[in-house]
């Protein structure tokens, strides 16, 4: 998987957002598959126009590593959740936690050029996580 630090290097040698969009489906395309058995309704993230799926696994400790699968039935999306994941993944919950995810979008330029539902999708996607690794700092 690409790094987040190496997405945004790329991202600030797109100059157009026909480059942008490419890209970003491109990020979505190397997205390993998710099984159809973790597609279920508990790993379906509501407010999103797209199916989009996350499923999250948490390792040991007081303030755990934390990984994330993820996919959609929407290219586009499916290489927003690329970028979700490569940002999140991998990381302990209370950094996942504190991180501004949408700021990360925003750097890159995306948030502008997304459609009002798709945003939201995103924003829905980002809770979700942020969300989770909260939870998961909490009862640590």
């Amino acid at each position: 998987m690409t790094s987040i630090d190496q997405i945004i290097d790329d991202f600030a040698f797109l100059d157009d957002w026909e480059d942008r969009y490419r890209y970003v489906i491109e990020l979505g395309k190397a997205l390993p598959d998710l099984p159809e058995d973790k597609r279920t309704a508990d790993n379906k993230v509501n407010g999103c126009a797209s199916q989009v799926w996350l499923v999250s696994h948490r390792g040991d400790g007081a303030d755990p590593v934390m990984t994330f699968e993820g996919d959609s039935d929407a290219h586009i999306v499916r290489g927003l959740v690329a970028i979700v994941l490569a940002a999140c993944s991998g990381k302990r919950a209370s950094e996942i936690a504190a991180t501004d995810l949408i700021g990360i979008f925003d750097k890159i330029g995306l948030v502008e050029n997304l459609s009002s539902q798709r945003a939201n999708g995103l924003r829905s996607m980002v809770k979700r996580i942020r969300d989770e690794a909260a939870a998961v700092s909490a009862t640590a």
